[in-house]
């Protein structure tokens, strides 16, 4: 191709451009990635070539990247010492709209694989996409490329490339031009681009998207991208120190990690990756609920920063980067073409991470109790991934009503290695607190009976033991919702309170009609007044009607809809308390009796009260002071005070 020739591009590649530059990127910055992942391809290529036996023009020339702004001029030229290109190539390669000279190259060495003994490598090579080159037109009225290729006979003449991106670009031969070898890109930029002029904005732009980039890359002089790329380097060479000084360098945090997990995996789906547990935990129900997910990379170069496709949401407290070969994508980096591959690494970081959390929580359990506190509340999320439902399960942590310590925690494999013979269930109590959950009602009959429960605390607790739903053959079940001979087959154990004297014949009579006047007072405000098999040491309770949900989830669900009514509950009297059996002798003595019914009252809002639905604390400060009067006049009347 001697002297100088024009050409206009293929027939599509003005309305193709147009959507390029104009519609295809998101955000200008990207072409900078993308010329500087070109420059790195043409050094990949040389380095592959040399590595081979093939010696290249000025074997001696480091392989860098070199990137140079001139306000005056208005220009940003980057330069690579690569493996240069032949006019030949520079027609074709940037001439055609998704003609990828990678693409060939990789095809070649696919061909070329178990020749000379030895399979072909060229994983670094980052150029497959075909249309990179073409963002630089987003912000540049003009670029030149000028190109001396590194393998040829004798001295191969430099040639440019140059075009406005309009439909023409011309091919002319430049002898004495630089580069010596490699490729050089002058581009013009635009007047809107001046950005692009200042180092500390492309110093930036490098930093976000190519700070990882396998060779220097220098801006005025001075090497950007000192960091390298921890989660490709060999396990073996790397040092506690070098994991926590990328997790600060990555996420902005101060403080160390809790723990990291070092990821290689060849099959299937090839891919590193670099997973940090931090020692703080975030909002992820707040303000911080969209910042999650990983930082993926092609080839080290960024392609998304926090992809939430490489994890699931239970895995939100993660940090770190991952870094595939087998990424596909269409003509922009931007976009993803399928989710299949994701999909597969999603589910290999998964396996890896709960492999990981296992071993922790076996032989770490210190630090596992400390990962249990700060992230419990996102990773208690995996009740909803069926698959992987058995592992989390064994991982899930409880207090419980067996622990003397409050912050103690347990597991389930642990509650069924302490239960009793003949049990299986996992059997559980919603409360704000431990002190709150230790004197409900609910608890008494278990306690009796030595059954340990464990307690919630959180409202997702409830729907994590439902989505379980059974663990080793075990049901899980909330104490509320436990029938009347859930627990005859268990002995009580010794207890030094007195039993209560059975009623006779009559006074069981007499305590059936005592019900029915406590429900005629009440009215609909409860379902129904029955006897209460669960209760030990409180006179009276509430329960959700047979087969109903819980008193926390019932409320949640209410707080949801806004629903501040007090819900319709039967009522359950502990026929053995003394209080009972004083309003037992009051109603024998009048059923009509005034106490009676402020009594009933009284008991019937305490029992609200500890289960949360007071709405009028004043009605049942006054039922409490009209009883402590006539309290108060029986006593100084029988005392003749």
């Amino acid at each position: 191709m001697p002297g100088s020739e024009q050409r206009e591009f293929r027939a599509e590649v003005r309305k193709v451009l147009n959507i390029l530059t104009n519609s295809l990127y998101t955000n200008r910055e990207i072409f900078l990635r993308e010329l500087i992942s070109n420059a790195s391809d043409a050094l990949d290529k040389l380095r592959y070539r040399a590595n081979r036996g093939e010696t290249p023009r000025l074997p001696d020339t480091p392989l860098e990247i070199r990137i140079t702004l001139n306000k005056d001029a208005r220009t940003l030229t980057i330069a690579d010492t690569g493996v240069g290109m032949t006019p030949e190539e520079l027609a074709d390669n940037l001439g055609t709209i998704a003609k990828s000279g990678s693409e060939e190259f990789l095809a070649g060495l696919s061909s070329q694989e178990g020749k000379d003994g030895e399979p072909a490598d060229a994983s670094n090579i980052i150029g497959r996409f075909g249309v990179g080159f073409y963002s630089v037109f987003m912000v540049a009225e003009k670029v030149e490329v000028t190109s001396r290729p590194a393998f040829a006979d004798g001295d191969p003449a430099a040639w440019r490339w140059s075009s406005d991106g309009l439909g023409t670009f011309t091919v002319e031969e430049c002898a004495d031009a630089e580069p010596a070898r490699g490729t050089v890109i002058v581009a013009h930029l635009k007047e809107d681009a001046s950005e692009f002029l200042e180092p500390y904005r492309v110093q930036s732009v490098i930093r976000k998207h190519s700070a990882f980039v396998p060779f220097p890359v220098l801006v005025d002089g001075e090497r950007v991208n000192t960091q390298p790329a921890l989660w490709r380097e060999p396990k073996s060479s790397i040092k506690p120190e070098d994991y926590n000084a990328f997790y600060k360098h990555l996420t902005y945090d101060s403080a160390d990690p809790l723990d990291v997990l070092h990821i290689s995996v060849d099959a299937p789906v090839q891919f590193n990756a670099l997973l940090y547990i931090p020692a703080t935990a975030q909002d992820f129900f707040g303000a911080d609920r969209d910042f999650w997910g990983l930082d993926l990379y092609a080839r080290r170069v960024l392609i998304q920063h926090r992809n939430k496709d490489v994890i699931p949401d239970w895995l939100a407290f993660l940090k770190g980067v991952v870094d595939t070969e087998d990424l596909p994508l269409n003509i922009s980096r931007e976009t993803l073409q399928e989710n299949r591959v994701l999909m597969k690494i999603s589910q290999t970081i998964t396996k890896q991470m709960l492999s990981h959390l296992e071993k922790m929580a076996a032989d770490r359990p210190e630090v596992y109790a400390r990962f249990w506190k700060l992230h419990s509340k996102v990773f208690k999320l995996s009740y909803q991934d069926f698959a992987q439902r058995e592992r989390v399960a064994a991982l899930m942590r409880f207090n419980s009503s067996r622990l003397d310590d409050g912050d103690a925690l347990t597991g389930l494999d642990d509650y069924m290695s302490r239960a009793p013979e003949g049990q299986k269930t996992f059997w559980y109590l919603s409360a704000p607190n431990r002190e709150a959950a230790r004197l409900s009602p609910h608890l008494e009959r278990f306690r009796k009976k030595g059954i340990e429960v464990l307690f919630l605390y959180e409202p997702v607790d409830e729907f994590v033991m439902e989505g379980l739903g059974v663990y080793k053959e075990w049901n899980f079940k909330a104490v509320e919702n436990a029938a009347d001979d859930a627990l005859d087959a268990f002995a009580d154990k010794e207890d030094d309170a007195p039993a209560a004297t059975p009623l006779s014949e009559d006074d069981s009579r007499t305590f059936d009609e005592l019900m029915k006047r406590i429900k005629e007072i009440l009215g609909d405000r409860v379902a129904d007044v029955r006897v209460s098999h669960r209760l030990a040491d409180s006179p009276a309770v509430l329960v959700s009607p047979d087969g109903g949900m819980t008193s926390s989830m019932e409320k949640l669900f209410r707080a949801m809809h806004k629903d501040d009514s007090i819900p319709v509950k039967t009522l359950e009297l502990n026929r053995d308390h003394p209080l009972l059996r004083s309003l037992l002798r009051i109603f024998k003595a009048d059923p009509q009796d005034k106490a009676l019914a402020g009594m009933a009252e009284l008991l019937f809002e305490g029992c609200l009260l500890r289960e949360g639905y007071v709405k009028d604390p004043q009605a049942l400060a006054g039922h409490a002071n009209a009883l402590m009067e006539q309290a108060a006049a029986w006593y100084t009347e029988v005392r003749k005070i």
